[in-house]
């Protein structure tokens, strides 16, 4: 499979960086973590912007960096959306977008011009200087500049922080965009895990210079090893396909893992796959059935495989779905839930406990 290598250690000013992961080249990879723990070094040193004692970097197998080679910034095949777009304001967008082409070391442009401008719905905006255009639109003009250098792999330096909440909400929909249809692998630097769950397929957890842990960011989320599922907003991202759609209700219905859930509205076609997030204080817990008469659509089976304190008076129970008699424990998606101590012991659970998991509410994470 393809797949970045990145090692770098040392020392810039008084911060000291020492990393060392692999990740596939494919997808969204999310480096997260607290401000100052290094996530934007880690990118400077992936663009040879920032040179350590330690560096080394292979991408599909092509040795960026190591002990005898580095290539130079400018002859890396990457591209890079900055927090700030920087774009030059003496140019129109359409001389923006240009130059990023310019910068294409293959002068094939692998997506081409006229598909950047459709991805990020530039078309109304190529003849408009960035002085007159929004702050999300400057980005998005910035990330299609940066897509147009034909790049092997895209790194994005928290490409929202700058940006106001309305703003996020309208260019997340553009990330999304990416992900589903780009083929080059992309690097996302942000400390805001909503806009992770919205984006990432791998994450990256750091702290203080260091690598706590790397995997799949659906099952970090729900693993009881490190401090996500702990979080007061804590949620479960799981992935399935949509195989129904009850246009009477306006209900789709998506098959993850064993088990279906039932989500409001027409989600997409059948076939289709979606994402979706589950906020653990979302998830009640019973212990033979879904209740009659309740207006809570999806009670599917589930099994207890951990539980932590969460306080003196909270409880984060950690779930996998379609565990019943036919299930399987290996295979069922992770689930958060978020209970009160008194109902954890008023219903007497442990670990082991096969229980239904009674969902209040199911969104999509895009």
């Amino acid at each position: 499979m393809s797949e970045i290598h990145a090692r770098f250690k040392g020392t810039t000013g008084t911060f000291n960086l020492d990393i060392d992961f692999n990740l596939p080249a494919t997808g969204v990879s999310a480096l997260y973590g607290p401000s100052g723990c290094g996530k934007t070094t880690v990118l400077r040193c992936m663009a040879g912007l920032t040179q350590l004692a330690t560096g080394n970097l292979t991408i599909n197998g092509h040795v960026w960096q190591d002990e005898h080679t580095f290539i130079p910034v400018h002859e890396r095949p990457l591209g890079y959306v900055f927090q700030e777009p920087s774009l030059f304001p003496h140019l129109s967008v359409d001389a923006n977008l240009g130059f990023g082409q310019k910068r294409s070391k293959k002068n094939t442009g692998s997506l081409g011009f006229d598909k950047v401008v459709e991805l990020l719905d530039l078309g109304d905006l190529l003849e408009r200087s960035p002085l007159n255009l929004s702050r999300g639109e400057r980005q998005r003009v910035a990330i299609g500049r940066a897509l147009l250098c034909d790049p092997e792999i895209l790194l994005m330096d928290e490409p929202l922080n700058a940006l106001d909440q309305q703003s996020k909400n309208d260019i997340l929909p553009f990330l999304q965009r990416l992900h589903d249809e780009l083929a080059i692998p992309i690097l996302y630097v942000s400390h805001e895990l909503k806009e992770i769950e919205h984006l990432a397929d791998h994450m990256i957890l750091m702290e203080k210079g260091r690598v706590l842990t790397c995997g799949a960011l659906t099952e970090l989320l729900a693993d009881p090893s490190w401090p996500l599922a702990r979080m007061p907003d804590a949620a479960s991202v799981l992935s399935g396909k949509v195989s129904a759609i009850d246009k009477e209700y306006g209900l789709s219905t998506v098959q993850l893992s064993g088990v279906e859930l039932t989500v409001p509205g027409n989600v997409g076609v059948i076939g289709s796959h979606q994402r979706l997030r589950i906020i653990a204080s979302d998830v009640a817990l019973a212990r033979d059935h879904a209740p009659q008469g309740s207006s809570i659509l999806n009670g599917p089976v589930a099994r207890i495989i951990d539980v932590r304190k969460n306080g003196p008076y909270s409880m984060t129970v950690f779930l996998k779905l379609g565990t019943g008699a036919n299930g399987s424990e290996e295979n069922g998606a992770s689930l958060l839930s978020r209970i009160t101590r008194k109902s954890w012991d008023s219903l007497a659970l442990k670990k082991g406990d096969q229980v239904h998991a009674l969902i209040k509410s199911v969104a999509l994470a895009n």
